[in-house]
């Protein structure tokens, strides 16, 4: 069953009793037991434990214990997060200490028929292309059976020292004297019991919602989304709180409802603490981000004097960025963000108490800073983002024709440079791009576009899925047509996030 496994931008996901079962769980436990043992224990005095940590959902916890049981069976020390637990709370307790690095259960986002399972190194950040290449080749070599331990699992609780190392990063002291009302929706999620305890913790008046374990998520999912955040805007609109927030199921991401009700996008988010790390903090570095996001943090770049990586999809790219340079943000449109000092993992639970303290710093509404961040920037930027629905044999096909031979002009607009970093990215000039990106695990190309303009952008999205038709019409003979979720591209819930009016 080996060949099912196969690593994503961040771990192994599956539906729960179909490919992801105790047997899967034990392989991959022995596979990191085989490479603790050579890279850690060889010739070592101390055997540095190895943490194992899961996430809310159903039979988590049982999996990581037999996780752990097998790791013991290796010879390899272990300690049991004594509950469920966020995934930058384990990522940060990997390096508070001498580790091996953790075993993590989680399915993130996804929704609640799935688990899944990364391994952490002892840096704190996502495992590398190259550790995961390693993992696969000793995952290649497991035994048929693989015993397990009886013996009782030794437990820790990560929480206190992760606490309290992040009311020494932000300015707790502020942000309890602030006076806020907020709001926030654990969505049943790993972040509860932590990110309202420490603002609790502080003074802060806190008013949570489904802040206990529910592994069906409330019939939803446990994906900070605006759709999933109806209750968490309610209350925020009707309680006239300063500012919501929310987490995703293993609290790596995060989402913000500003103090009028409204839903801000991650690309807004990740432009708001870039400013505020610049201008309230009084922080420099370069800002790193995925081919996806934003260019309007090019335009902060361009502003503060900030160089601009981009990197592939995946926080692991980031995160590299982050161990290497000098780095003020690492971000990603997906939701997912870390700062300078901190660890090169993406924390929910960070990023909601940095917009806090930005709040608190500039003493003003939330809707009002984003307002003067618009009017910095002195041009507008429009977001949109779609997803052409093909089989996996034509998403194939079109890319590969897409790649051979790039469009040269999409919609009236001509194409002056095409990236390869991470699917075709295609460059209008340095503000106005789209990027055409195989999902790789579902019969998905996804879109991404933006630009100056709404009406070019909304344009050339038009016009892109015009070629794209006209592709699948020669490889599939007319038979296949571009899904009408293509369509949202034009009128999805993302369209004209970024809106910064001219000054």
């Amino acid at each position: 069953m080996t060949e099912v496994i196969k690593f994503g931008t961040d771990g192994w996901r599956a539906l729960i009793a179909d490919q992801f079962t105790f047997a899967n769980v034990e392989r991959i436990a022995y596979a990191v037991g085989l490479y603790v043992k050579d890279k850690y224990h060889k010739g070592a005095d101390y055997k540095v434990p190895v943490l194992i940590g899961y996430d809310t959902r159903f039979l988590a916890d049982k999996f990581a214990e037999r996780a752990a049981q097998v790791l013991m069976e290796m010879g390899v020390p272990v300690k049991l997060a004594s509950r469920d637990v966020p995934t930058p709370c384990i990522a940060w307790a990997t390096q508070h200490e001498p580790t091996a690095g953790a075993i993590h259960i989680t399915a993130s986002h996804n929704p609640p028929e799935y688990c899944g399972i990364k391994y952490i190194p002892e840096y704190a950040g996502p495992a590398t292309d190259e550790i995961s290449d390693k993992m696969l080749s000793y995952l290649a070599h497991t035994p048929d059976f693989i015993p397990y331990s009886k013996e009782e699992v030794k437990h820790f609780d990560p929480q206190p020292p992760y606490l309290a190392a992040l009311s020494e990063f932000v300015n707790m002291k502020k942000i309890g004297n602030a006076g806020l009302r907020v709001g926030y929706d654990a969505l049943y999620s790993t972040s509860r019991g932590y990110l309202d305890h420490i603002l609790k913790q502080w003074g802060v008046n806190v008013k949570s919602l489904h802040d206990w374990r529910d592994p069906l998520f409330g019939g939803g999912m446990p994906e900070p989304k605006k759709q999933f955040l109806r209750y968490l805007i309610g209350m925020v609109k009707n309680e006239k709180m300063d500012v919501g927030l929310a987490t995703d199921g293993d609290a790596d991401r995060f989402a913000i409802i500003d103090d009028l009700g409204n839903y801000l996008s991650p690309n807004q988010l990740l432009c708001l603490l870039t400013r505020h790390m610049v201008k309230n903090r009084k922080q420099t570095g370069s800002i790193v981000r995925t081919v996806a996001t934003t260019h309007l943090l090019d335009r902060l770049g361009e502003l503060y004097g900030c160089d601009i990586i981009e990197t592939p999809v995946g926080f692991k790219f980031i995160g590299e960025e982050m161990r290497r340079g000098d780095i003020l943000i690492g971000g990603e449109e997906s939701g997912g963000l870390s700062v300078k000092g901190h660890i090169p993992e993406k924390d929910g639970i960070l990023a909601n108490l940095l917009i806090i303290e930005m709040i608190a710093y500039e003493e003003k509404p939330l809707s009002q800073i984003w307002e003067e961040l618009q009017e910095e920037v002195g041009m507008q930027f429009h977001f949109l983002r779609g997803d052409l629905m093909l089989t996996m044999s034509t998403q194939k096909g079109l890319i590969d024709r897409l790649t051979n031979d790039p469009p040269k002009e999409i919609g009236g607009v001509k194409v002056t440079k095409v990236g390869r970093k991470d699917g075709l990215k295609l460059y209008f000039d340095d503000y106005n791009w789209m990027l055409i990106r195989p999902s790789g695990t579902e019969p998905l190309v996804r879109l991404y576009f933006e630009g100056t303009s709404l009406e070019q952008v909304e344009r050339i999205a038009k016009d892109f899925n015009l070629q794209a038709q006209r592709i699948v019409d020669e490889l599939d003979g007319g038979s296949a047509k571009v899904d009408s979720k293509s369509r949202e591209v034009k009128n999805g819930g993302t369209a004209g996030l970024l809106k910064a009016p001219v000054s």
